[in-house]
């Protein structure tokens, strides 16, 4: 049965819904990602050339005329048996984060099976000693009764402030409204509960991948994304943080759009439109502030380095004229070890659901290059 939420994908292989769908949409042999996207995921991507009578329609067309609603049932979450002789190719996993505590590794990100439809499980996270034997999965966060989400749990990240962990991650509301929502725990395993009073991010901006970054002045902030599917040219923006963590102060700040980037290019499904993901900021030893963030570029999801001309989350930031990692794969972060190697994680391929986790040893230089 089709729905407005059954995916592009599942509208495409079903014999009445396909044709409906090359109907409207034409050419839909480059669509790629987008596949995973649900049919009503168009009406905000369109730019206004769809409409949701237009969705309501083609819905009817495919069920004999009734216009038939997608239900979100909750269901009980059937626990996953831990284990300790995991690797990361078993491991389905996307927007990794990783987290060195003691002698231990934890390694977080959206873990649920399908992460862009469907009711919601949370979060989970697995345990290292070596980087290459992995322990779990660990339940890190499960929604409590009236959570305000059911479903699309992205990008979690994993902080130690004030002597707490604090976990910034990325929920949808029902009526589609999606931002950042920052939660507590006493362990880096959790489990985590809300802290901030529902998305800290601006509420009717569509909002992700929140990060947390503390200055020199040790004034927190969070640096996020405004989604291309509101503003077309995606956006990463910096807003302040109480003392607390529990509520933003001030207005927003704008650091640069996605067509900055001589790498980015637009998507091919939505011309014009160029994405931002998943933001990380890092400071190397000679002082210079970066940031890591995803797009698309060429060889499809890609992740580039932008550095801030000030040393200050507020920038100007300036892009470099090529990805750092170019070809299926991003939303990255890197890790200092202790004996100073620097540590990029990622997610590689960008298709559910074989995306994994892929750790590579970076250098300074790589980083450092044309911004000495």
């Amino acid at each position: 049965m089709l729905t407005a939420r059954t995916t592009l994908g599942d509208w495409l292989d079903d014999p009445v819904g396909g044709p409906l769908v090359r109907d409207l949409l034409g050419d839909v042999s480059d669509l790629g990602p987008a596949r995973v996207f649900a049919l009503d995921d168009l009406v905000a991507l369109s730019q206004g050339r769809l409409t949701r009578a237009n969705v309501d329609d083609m819905v009817r067309a495919a069920n004999g005329g009734e216009l038939v609603v997608a239900a979100v049932p909750k269901k009980a979450a059937v626990p996953m048996p831990v284990r300790d002789d995991l690797t990361l190719a078993d491991i389905q996993i996307r927007d990794p984060f990783l987290l060195r505590h003691g002698d231990n590794y934890w390694l977080y990100g959206s873990t649920d099976s399908n992460i862009w439809a469907g009711p919601g499980t949370g979060f989970d996270t697995y345990r290292s000693a070596d980087l290459h034997t992995w322990e779990g999965p660990v339940p890190a966060f499960r929604p409590p009764a009236g959570f305000w989400s059911d479903g699309m749990f992205w990008a979690p990240e994993v902080h130690s402030y004030q002597g707490r962990w604090f976990m910034f991650a990325t929920f949808t509301a029902p009526d589609g409204y999606r931002g950042t929502q920052i939660l507590v725990a006493g362990e880096p395993q959790g489990p985590f509960e809300p802290w901030s009073a529902g998305a800290i991010t601006p509420r009717e901006w569509q909002c992700l991948d929140g990060t947390l970054f503390v200055d020199p002045d040790a004034q927190p902030w969070i640096v996020f994304c405004q989604e291309w599917t509101q503003i077309q040219d995606g956006a990463i923006w910096a807003q302040r943080l109480a003392p607390d963590l529990r509520a933003p102060v001030g207005e927003p700040v704008l650091l640069f759009h996605a067509s900055a980037a001589p790498w980015a290019r637009t998507l091919p499904h939505a011309p014009g439109s160029y994405v931002t993901d998943g933001p990380f900021l890092f400071r190397l030893d000679s002082g210079n502030l970066i940031m890591l963030w995803s797009s698309f570029g060429d060889q499809g999801y890609a992740m580039g380095v932008a550095h801030s001309s000030s040393g200050l989350v507020t920038g100007p930031w300036t892009q470099e004229d090529h990805a750092l990692w170019a070809t299926d794969g991003g939303h990255g972060m890197i890790l200092r070890h202790p004996d100073g190697r620097l540590l990029l994680t990622l997610h590689q391929p960008n298709t559910t659901p074989h995306e994994r986790a892929v750790i590579h040893p970076l250098t300074e230089d790589s980083l450092e290059k044309d911004h000495q």
